[in-house]
């Protein structure tokens, strides 16, 4: 007749993955419940940040072949609403717009009726540049937004696995007290679910960090890319719109 004791050990050990999450504390499965959460949001993120910044990359290469084109003001502002992911082309919308808002108050001034192209005065480009730095302020936040939320998933993550961990130690050696013995049978459960949150905290961690260091990248790449850009525009402006 088999031992019990060695029934008991055989059962235990023989529990995968998913029998050791239903089988957990109740607060082992609180945490795993939070990790597997964070790990869902994490995957969702990063995901919709690649489909995001992969067309704001495509979109923005279009609209800069469009700018350097040789076309005018006008028609380049035509063409930017073409390209509604484009970075640079929402920095172009800006600065066309508050161009065009100097220009009108400078008719006003001179008493020109005329809707042609003048000559703005050089302390008005402050107005414009605050404009352009407003534009790319706002899209560098809007790119970066849920990014974040992976940086904390990354660093706090291991940490809530490890509280599980330490939790499923402790009642490993309450079980090791109640029935005064350290079989097998007795010590596996509450380590299996120790190792388990662990390993949860992980496989939610890694991803997340490895996510934002690479979108933290490219984000970067774009904000350098619009306040490059934000330079000509105004560069542009200066040579062939503004008086001494």
């Amino acid at each position: 007749m088999a031992n019990p004791a060695t029934h008991d050990a055989a059962q235990a050990i023989s529990l995968n993955a998913i029998d050791i999450m239903l089988n957990a504390s109740g607060v082992v499965q609180l945490v795993l419940f939070l990790l597997i959460s964070f790990s869902v949001l994490t995957w969702a993120i990063i995901l919709f940040k690649w489909r995001t910044l992969s067309k704001c990359t495509g979109s923005s290469e279009a609209f800069l072949e469009t700018f350097w084109s040789g076309k005018s003001m006008d028609g380049i502002y035509t063409e930017a609403k073409r390209h509604p992911h484009a970075t640079v082309a929402r920095v172009y919308q800006a600065g066309y717009l508050e161009l065009q808002r100097l220009m009108d108050k400078e008719r006003q001034k001179s008493g020109k009726t005329d809707t042609g192209w003048v000559v703005t005065p050089h302390s008005s480009m402050e107005n414009l540049e605050r404009a352009l730095q407003r534009t790319c302020r706002n899209e560098y936040l809007r790119l970066e937004r849920s990014l974040p939320f992976l940086a904390t998933t990354g660093s706090t993550a291991p940490f809530i696995g490890l509280f599980g961990t330490v939790w499923g130690i402790m009642n490993a050696f309450q079980n090791i007290g109640a029935q005064g013995g350290a079989s097998l049978a007795t010590v596996a459960p509450g380590i299996a679910e120790a190792l388990i949150a662990t390993a949860v905290g992980l496989v939610c961690a890694i991803p997340a960090v490895m996510g934002y260091n690479f979108y933290i990248h490219r984000v970067r790449g774009l904000r350098s890319q619009m306040e490059n850009f934000a330079a000509d525009f105004l560069n542009i402006v200066k040579r062939n719109f503004v008086s001494a």
